[in-house]
């Protein structure tokens, strides 16, 4: 949890209306107050069957150290089938379809997270405009549930396409399940206060909530340069990166124009150069499982 209280007050302290981001999680970790650790997260575990490989060979051959299942995704049983008890999964809580012809909707009786084309809606806007809250609760904690049910030890929360991370209403229910759970979250921290319009990592952490230090919300495809320059200047504390690992497979390139960068993800997942630069620079790679402990403790 971060320290607030070494801050002063919150509300006082936001510089340039950010959080104050002063935290005793590394040393809570057991690592020196100045010392760095890493998360390599693979999202959209469950996608295709493409994104399910290319996950499980980021887990088990490469550098990632947890990854997160799309629950209503149409792979998603086949992943969670793929993955090994001692994996790092979190729930990737999903409101969005927005590939356009690949389509996907919720779990449970929910009009209001449909599109008018059978799916999720395919933007943010579209879902924010049109969400019933009771819905998006509903629907979030059956997709947690049902990850539980398939034998996911669920280590964490992060929401697919930080859809329900900056609407205040959403925010509070991913909050709620959050404490609910006793799971650690996913949250930017290259947003200001201003720009999402409410303190959301000071809320989180008044609910005694756990998330990581640093994160880089841009979930554009082919994450190499963003990667390799987070490593390069990895603040104290701890940073989490996010990949979106797949094999190339004519399925795949159908999908997306994103696909080269999903493949491109996998290659540097697969490459070491992460492990390197960690271990060559003092960086230590960790996973959610050990927040999700430290928050149960």
């Amino acid at each position: 949890m971060l320290q607030v209280e070494a801050c002063g007050q919150v509300a006082d302290q936001l510089s340039e209306d950010r959080f104050c981001v002063v935290s005793d999680l590394i040393s809570r970790l057991g690592l020196g107050k100045d010392a760095r650790a890493l998360i390599v997260s693979c999202d959209d575990l469950g996608l295709t069957y493409g994104s399910n490989l290319g996950v499980m060979d980021a887990l088990h051959r490469g550098d990632a150290t947890c990854a997160s299942l799309m629950v209503p995704a149409p792979w998603a049983r086949h992943g969670a089938k793929a993955c090994l008890a001692s994996d790092d999964i979190g729930v990737h809580l999903t409101l969005n379809a927005e590939h356009s012809d690949y389509r996907w909707g919720p779990i449970t009786h929910a009009p209001s997270l449909l599109s008018g084309d059978g799916g999720f809606p395919a933007t943010i806007d579209d879902l924010w405009q049109h969400a019933d809250p009771s819905e998006v609760h509903r629907e979030l904690r059956a997709q947690i549930t049902r990850a539980q049910a398939w034998g996911i030890d669920v280590t964490h929360l992060a929401p697919h396409l930080t859809a329900i991370t900056l609407r205040p209403e959403f925010f509070d229910v991913y909050l709620e399940l959050a404490v609910e759970f006793q799971l650690p979250i996913r949250l930017p921290s290259t947003i200001t206060t201003t720009e999402a319009g409410f303190p959301f990592r000071a809320l989180a952490h008044d609910e005694g909530v756990i998330f990581p230090d640093h994160f880089d919300h841009d979930w554009r495809a082919g994450s190499r340069t963003r990667v390799l320059a987070t490593l390069e200047a990895l603040a104290p504390g701890v940073t989490e990166i996010h990949l979106q690992p797949a094999i190339d497979t004519p399925e795949v390139r159908a999908m997306s124009e994103a696909a080269e960068g999903w493949i491109d993800d996998l290659d540097l997942l697969l490459s070491g150069e992460i492990r390197r630069q960690a271990q060559e620079t003092g960086i230590t790679l960790i996973g959610y499982r050990a927040l999700r402990d430290l928050m149960r403790a």
